[in-house]
This record gives structure tokens, sequence and C-alpha cells, in this order.
């Protein structure tokens, strides 16, 4: 939540608190230990982390939040999808916006900067009741995206990379590219031609 959010809330329920008490009350929220900070002007009650830390749907939930727009992807995918094992230390996520990445709390957070028209190919999981996910809704690429966004980043945007270095480059990275569904298998490869070609 941010200051704002106690603003409407405020006004919603007809409180009369003046700004700057607001300002207080975070602040002593944030010194009693009751709120934590995930970013400049966001907060999280850390009663509230404690319940949900294990579940990954809120931990992608808050990777949207924190950089908006945005959608997990690469290794954060990939191993959501059961397709990688490696270990992750940092939520990883594509965005528009400026490369970033955020320390907190609730986990360490990594934004890799990606240009507009690539920005697609990614859904949103909803949370209960909806599905078994998890509680909390969140934006993830598919299977194919997730893989293309890894590799796009880890050849610098497929710099000196042709179509015969793409399988090796997968098998190099230990990806369970078998375990993936066909019809994801061929809209990677379909994402790979298109943009080898367009480059």
């Amino acid at each position: 939540f941010s200051k704002k959010t106690i603003i409407q809330l405020n006004k919603q329920f007809g409180f009369n608190l003046k700004d700057s008490t607001v300002d207080t009350y975070i602040s002593r929220f944030l010194q009693n230990k009751e709120i934590l900070p995930l970013k400049n002007g966001l907060y999280v009650s850390a009663d509230f982390l404690d319940k949900h830390r294990n579940d990954i749907s809120y931990v992608f939930y808050l990777a949207n939040i924190l950089r908006k727009p945005s959608y997990i992807s690469s290794w954060s995918a990939l191993q959501y999808y059961n397709l990688a094992t490696e270990a992750i230390y940092s939520i990883t996520s594509v965005t528009p916006k400026v490369t970033r990445s955020y320390k907190t709390k609730a986990g360490n957070f990594a934004y890799q900067s990606m240009q507009k028209d690539l920005f697609s190919d990614f859904l949103l999981v909803k949370g209960e009741p909806a599905s078994s996910a998890g509680k909390f809704d969140f934006f993830i690429a598919t299977p194919a995206k997730a893989l293309f966004d890894l590799l796009y980043f880890k050849t610098h945007q497929f710099r000196g990379v042709q179509m015969k270095d793409i399988n090796p480059l997968i098998k190099e990275l230990r990806i369970d590219f078998d375990e993936m569904d066909k019809d994801e298998q061929s809209k990677f490869y379909t994402i790979i031609k298109k943009y080898l070609s367009y480059e």
C-alpha cells in the first residue's frame, strides 16, 4: 500500500486525517516495524508479509506491483514452469522501463529493460478461488517467452547469435527444454526466427 491508499480509505470512510497525520502514522509504524518499506512510498504490513512470504503467487504479485508494467520472466518463470532447477536469488522480471533492482524484506527483485515491441507473450495467472496457483494474481511470461527473454539478455540481444547456436545455448543453461509443451517449443522457435530475421 502507499500513502495515497490510506488517503483514499480516509475519504471513503469519512475520517478527517490530515496529510501530516498520515505521515506521522506511517513513520511510527515503520519505527515499530509494523510496516516495512518495499520501495520509496510503498509499504507492506509485517504481519501480512509473514503470513504470505512462502506463497510464490504473493512474491510474484509484489514483483508486478514494485515496477509497473512488468511480468515475471527468465529464470523465475522457467523455475515456476519446472523447466529450470538453477538456484535463483532474485525474482526476475521484464519491463519496458529502465533496468532496476530492489532489495527488500520481501526478497530481491530484478527488472530487465526490453524494447516495447518485445514486451509481449505474457499471461495473467489468477489467484484463488479462480485457480490453485496461489492466492494472488500475477503476470508471467509464457514458457516460450520466458526462455526467449533469458537468451535475449544472456546473449546481449542475440548479438552474433545465429539459429544454429540456439539449441547449444539452451543445453549450456541446463534448461529442461524437452519438458516444455510442444506448442510452446514451436512458439519459442517462431519468436526466435522472427527476431533473428528482423535483426
